[in-house]
């Protein structure tokens, strides 16, 4: 940790002064002449993501003026944990105050290297806070989001189905959850064969992983996971520029985790249930092909139109499993379609909800916490493009048009028409670094749906 929540921050911590661009004129005015000089020269007028740092009397680092956007930031000091020189730091008096959430949560974030495989270019500067529930709640956010993109940044071989199930099993120890896997063949005999018709190419077999958490009393909160451990499309395989980055592809069990993991560790007044359907899309003599048609464990016989479209199909006997339990709500988080990156972006995942006030809802939420998400609707007229001539319904649609509605779509007929069910299709990743974001797995919407639930479930 870069963050030591503290009663009192060590001996000769540098203080930093956080100011935004408004209070900048004001601070300045204040200053001893020297200073304001100093900050002058270096043109810093307090923009978001810049500091400044400032020699004492004896030519050594006396303080640090730091650029925020605003008070509650997620990302506010997140420019300055490996820019700053390494040593000890704490937020002056004087200047922005920085709540105590967004201070710990966006130092760790901007502290964050995927270091597995090499060492970090330099040990973090350290911040020292004040101990409290809000610093205590921005830690948990930033370690839940570090190890969802540590599961996200550890490539496939390194990350199969055993491995993302060990590190599942590893997060229900730590929260005295109780876990379950189902593995191979035996997903037939418990009637998970869709699951096991994506995973069987393998020599990693499939699995489905079940964690449950909580008291029996309180309700039932599903969080389902697509993990495709790598994705090569199968028989319909992906070119060399479209498989270079599916380690990815089980960016929605690693957020089902992450998510998990707040859940438990803030003790949110839930029954907990996580499934992750658990698999590589592999070829070999035994790969299920274009053209099959597997009976799914709710009995929905589905056609195979491209083995690419390989999430939705282990998804839908998570969600028919995840319904028969009867759940207060069931969110689903995938890494399924391009099509949804073509609409909105790699920073906005797409939001399918049969609610258009719940959507409303989780969009402003997402506005508000910097932690977006947007809206596309379940349109209905489109159901007729995944009908099947042999079957209940087809993997793909007739056209590429609409295709994330068209996945969502597959999906809906999967959970019971009455079922409250949130599905969030997601990249996964950052393309381009910015401060707190390095290029490389994200957990994206993670603080978004924690304060849902936790205002839904208060």
């Amino acid at each position: 940790m870069s963050v030591h929540l503290q009663a009192k921050a060590p001996a000769g911590a540098t203080p930093i002064t956080p100011i935004d661009t408004t209070g900048f004129a004001e601070l300045a005015a204040s200053l001893p002449a020297p200073t304001r000089h100093w900050l002058q020269t270096l043109g810093f007028r307090g923009a978001p993501d810049t500091h400044a740092l400032v020699p004492d009397a004896r030519g050594r680092l006396g303080q640090v003026f730091a650029g925020v956007a605003r008070a509650d930031h997620p990302f506010a000091l997140a420019a300055l944990p490996l820019a700053l020189p390494e040593g000890e730091y704490r937020l002056a008096s004087d200047g922005l105050a920085v709540t105590p959430e967004a201070a710990a949560l966006s130092w760790e974030l901007g502290a964050y290297e995927f270091d597995l495989y090499r060492p970090r270019r330099r040990p973090p500067a350290r911040l020292s806070l004040p101990d409290s529930p809000a610093a205590q709640r921005g830690l948990a956010q930033a370690t839940a989001i570090a190890a969802t993109r540590d599961l996200v940044n550890t490539p496939a071989e390194h990350m199969g189905p055993q491995e993302l199930s060990d590190a599942a099993r590893l997060i229900a120890r730590q929260h005295g959850a109780r876990f379950r896997e189902t593995v191979g063949d035996a997903l037939l005999a418990k009637n998970f064969p869709a699951i096991h018709a994506v995973g069987r190419a393998s020599s990693r077999p499939p699995r489905l992983v079940e964690l449950t958490w909580g008291k029996p009393r309180d309700p039932l909160l599903c969080l389902v996971g697509k993990g495709v451990c790598f994705d090569s499309g199968g028989l319909d395989i992906k070119p060399p520029e479209g498989m270079r980055q599916m380690k990815k592809d089980m960016g929605g069990a690693a957020h089902a985790l992450g998510l998990a993991a707040l859940v438990m560790a803030l003790k949110l007044p839930v029954r907990l249930q996580v499934l992750l359907p658990l698999v590589e899309n592999a070829i070999s003599g035994n790969a299920y092909r274009p053209g099959d048609v597997f009976k799914t464990r709710k009995g929905l016989h589905i056609e195979i139109g491209n083995t690419d479209a390989e999430g939705r199909v282990i998804l839908c006997d998570a969600l028919a499993y995840a319904a028969e339990g009867h759940p207060e709500l069931i969110i689903d988080l995938a890494t399924l379609t391009g099509a949804a990156r073509v609409a909105l972006g790699p920073q906005l995942p797409a939001l399918f909800c049969r609610s258009m006030d719940t959507a409303r809802e989780l969009v402003d939420l997402g506005l508000a916490l910097d932690d977006p998400l947007w809206h596309l609707p379940l349109w209905a007229p489109y159901k007729s493009g995944i009908e099947s001539s042999i079957g209940d319904i087809v993997n793909t649609g007739r056209s590429p048009m609409a295709g994330a509605i068209n996945a969502a779509l597959f999906l809906e007929h999967f959970v019971p028409p009455q079922q409250d069910w949130l599905h969030i299709d997601l990249f996964a990743w950052n393309d381009t670094a910015r401060p707190g974001r390095p290029v490389g797995g994200e957990g994206q919407t993670l603080r978004t749906l924690l304060q849902y639930l936790a205002q839904r479930f208060r």
